[in-house]
């Protein structure tokens, strides 16, 4: 199995952190219950998936970094 790159670990490490405080939500928003689901949902975002091609994965990764860096996604408020 290839190494993960320091921006997938960062992605799955974001992803779990989500699913242990209960924010990590399914497509239709409903709360993640399970812990294999949630690696899957991390893996997928961080492109590294063994489901996909190489290309998939990169632009999974691709996206998943764009919406990060412009901030995107729940808990993320620019209130302080």
């Amino acid at each position: 199995m290839p190494k993960e790159t320091k921006g997938q670990k960062d992605t799955v490490g974001r992803v779990m952190h989500e699913y242990k405080h209960g924010e990590l939500e399914t497509g239709p928003g409903k709360p993640v219950k399970s812990r294999r689901q949630a690696i899957a949902i991390a893996m997928r975002e961080a492109g590294a998936s063994n489901q996909q091609s190489p290309e998939k994965n990169r632009e999974n990764l691709k996206r998943t970094k764009r919406k990060e860096r412009a901030g995107k996604g729940k808990g993320r408020s620019s209130l302080g």
